[in-house]
């Protein structure tokens, strides 16, 4: 089989007072999302779906929530990590589509730098990377500002 399709969903508590990490950038903000590592969802739901598209288990299976190491780790090592596992086992990534679901800050002046951190992690091309956001019309807990999700799909091609 040539091509293989991963999918990633994720969610995080925000909380007063937190970093707000999201695609590998530091968004200004009153909340950040609370996790082990620096909570950026965007980055976890990749690392799920690239995991996922080769039946290798999810992103807490690699880097568990009871390991010290990963207390406070920059979810970019953890992307790194992944993508290493992919390409190790002859993979590369066909495109990646993301959707960041959130009340607030809008997501659209960040983007085009969450589209590039990203890609410049992956070594691929601009795009290969779709994020976009969306809003849940203050329904739920993202519509309540209580938290934040995320889901992406990826292609992978053989290498």
């Amino acid at each position: 089989m040539p091509f293989r399709i991963g999918y990633g969903y994720d969610v995080h508590q925000l909380a007063r007072g937190e970093e707000f990490w999201l695609g590998g950038i530091q968004l200004e903000h009153s909340h950040g999302a609370v996790g082990h590592s620096d909570a950026d969802v965007l980055l976890h739901v990749i690392c799920d779906a690239l995991l996922g598209a080769l039946a290798m288990r999810d992103i807490g299976f690699h880097f568990p929530d009871t390991d010290a190491q990963y207390k406070g780790i920059d979810s970019k090592k953890l992307l790194q990590h992944t993508y290493d596992l992919i390409t190790e086992a002859g993979w590369e990534l066909g495109n990646l589509d993301s959707t960041i679901c959130l009340q607030e800050p809008k997501i659209a002046p960040h983007v085009e730098a969450m589209r590039t951190c990203i890609a410049g992690l992956l070594g691929v091309d601009l795009n290969q990377v779709s994020v976009k956001a969306t809003t849940t019309e203050k329904l739920g807990f993202v519509g309540t500002k209580e938290g934040i999700s995320a889901h992406a799909v990826v292609l992978l091609q053989r290498v």
